[in-house]
């Protein structure tokens, strides 16, 4: 087995998986620890090392609430932040490999790991990213991680002015890219092929894949793309983002907050401190809602523009893409709060088309809560549905969507925002949910889809038993249908409601105009 391989900065030694095939790879720098002068800079080059660095733990993850705090019986405490000891530090640009190459001459297909976490926080140590499973698929797996919250979304006029060539914003995003050139440059000593890489990520995860998709500093970085939970064209998703000016003025203001006259003095504050100031530091309110104080920007570099003009645009890069959602992630109700407030609403958002939307929401039944319930709908799929019909413009590449919907034993969560993620890794046994049969026959079909995705650009082929799995359909204009993950694979038969159906018209005639 590939237990030592030759970096770019020396020797590393990985450790047998459970599955002695596998080698895992764990904490291997591909950056300089963005410390001291580099905090706040595009991640810079990795130093050598001497002898054999024993790659045999996960790195400290990056500076955010430890996991775990609070209520042990919140969602994700109880789901996978269950280790509040675990390492954490501003030294965090390590990534992971997991490789079933006995050789460094097997061209493998890559598979790219991208957490989420809202830009605020998340790991790759996550138990529920375990790479083994993937690995046993003949793909390797690796795992990024990067700055988040104030570390890696800060701006600031006199970052901006030092700069120079630099990119002097997203370091968070940058982290990534650069974790993406390192397995450009390296991973072909693991077994890898550098030309057949799949970026994929969830939830904030899922919208970095997408802001690496349109970037014009990613050329030739990888193949193919899985965007989980990304949000897609959904209003407020990867289509809102300031401004670099607008993002500046919260770095100042942040100074004045802690009280310092210069990103100088800034960089001297230990990392504990700045990230308890950062998060205590309010809010700016924009278009009339909270927003992330720390979140992407459009930098003029990394980002020329928001995604959804990229894309509307055709100024994405051309891959293969295979995106969807969970059934009960993000609900978006309408902010009704009384009959006249839905009137109002359906004017303001639908126009001459208002009478449809209020037939559809049942105004006509008087009951409020009842109007509520029906004009609910879940914004990622609509999100999701509004980028597969404009793919059709963008030519022949495939766009492959899914839902995902099984039962979920345990509570009454449902198919929550990252439930997927037991899934895709084919992790379940970590998790203290009764799986029963179902649920690992679901998740390995689920895990072959994505290896096989990663190395044709086509998610089918055989199951373990050599059978083919249920065929999976592109989406296009005369089959627009997605995968269905209910408690097994099956094409989705009954389709979207006619809400859905409703406001994917409004939101394409929206889109039209924007394009225009």
């Amino acid at each position: 087995m590939l237990r030592k391989v030759l970096t770019e900065n020396g020797w590393v030694e990985g450790i047998p998986a459970a599955d002695p095939r596998i080698t895992a790879f764990k904490g291997i720098p591909f950056a300089a620890p963005p410390v001291g002068d580099l905090r706040w800079r595009a991640p810079q080059p990795a130093k050598n090392w001497e002898g054999v660095r024993k790659a045999y733990t996960f790195a400290p993850i990056s500076m955010q609430e430890t996991p775990g705090a609070g209520d042990p019986e919140a969602l994700y405490n109880k789901e996978w932040h269950v280790d509040p000891e675990i390492p954490m530090g501003e030294d965090c640009l390590y990534l992971n490999v997991w490789t079933p190459a006995k050789t460094g001459k097997e061209k493998l297909p890559v598979l790219f790991w991208i957490f989420g976490g809202g830009l605020q926080c998340g790991y790759p140590a996550e138990m529920e990213f375990d790479g083994e499973r993937i690995a046993r698929r003949g793909v390797i797996l690796v795992s990024v991680n990067y700055r988040v919250n104030v570390f890696g979304f800060f701006a600031h006029p006199e970052l901006t002015a030092a700069a120079g060539d630099e990119p002097c914003a997203n370091f968070g995003l940058l982290d990534q890219r650069a974790g993406m050139e390192w397995v450009k440059r390296n991973i072909a000593a693991f077994g890898g092929d550098p030309e057949n890489i799949t970026i994929f990520g969830q939830s904030a995860g899922g919208g970095s894949t997408t802001a690496h998709v349109t970037s014009p500093m990613d050329e030739g970085l990888f193949q193919k793309a899985i965007i989980q939970s990304g949000g897609g064209f959904c209003p407020g998703f990867n289509q809102d983002y300031n401004s670099l000016e607008q993002q500046e003025k919260i770095g100042e203001g942040f100074l004045q907050y802690l009280g310092v006259s210069s990103i100088e003095e800034a960089r001297k504050i230990d990392a504990k401190t700045l990230y308890e100031k950062a998060v205590e530091y309010p809010v700016p309110i924009k278009n009339g809602r909270p927003s992330l104080k720390w979140n992407m920007v459009i930098d003029g570099k990394f980002l020329k523009e928001d995604p959804v003009s990229a894309i509307l645009h055709k100024r994405r890069w051309p891959v293969p893409l295979m995106m969807g959602n969970t059934l009960d992630e993000f609900p978006a109700v309408p902010p009704f709060s009384s009959l006249e407030d839905v009137k109002t609403y359906a004017q303001a958002e639908f126009g001459e088309n208002a009478g449809e939307y209020l037939s559809l929401c049942d105004f006509a039944s008087g009951d409020l809560e009842h109007i509520r319930q029906k004009a609910t709908y879940n914004a990622f799929e609509l999100g999701n549905l509004l980028w597969a019909e404009k793919n059709a413009d963008l030519g022949k590449l495939p766009i492959y969507l899914y839902r995902f919907n099984p039962e979920m034993p345990g509570d009454s969560s449902g198919s929550f925002h990252s439930s997927e993620l037991w899934f895709v890794f084919e992790t379940l046994a970590k998790c203290w949910r009764p799986f029963r049969g179902k649920h690992y026959d679901l998740a390995r079909q689920i895990c072959n889809y994505w290896a096989n995705f990663a190395k044709t650009g086509n998610p089918n082929g055989p199951d373990d038993d050599g059978s083919p799995m249920p065929y999976w359909e592109p989406y296009t204009e005369s089959s627009p249908r997605a995968m269905y993950f209910g408690d097994a694979p099956a094409m989705d038969e009954e389709g979207y409601s006619d809400l859905m159906h409703f406001l994917l018209k409004e939101g394409l005639k929206k889109l039209d105009c924007r394009k225009e």
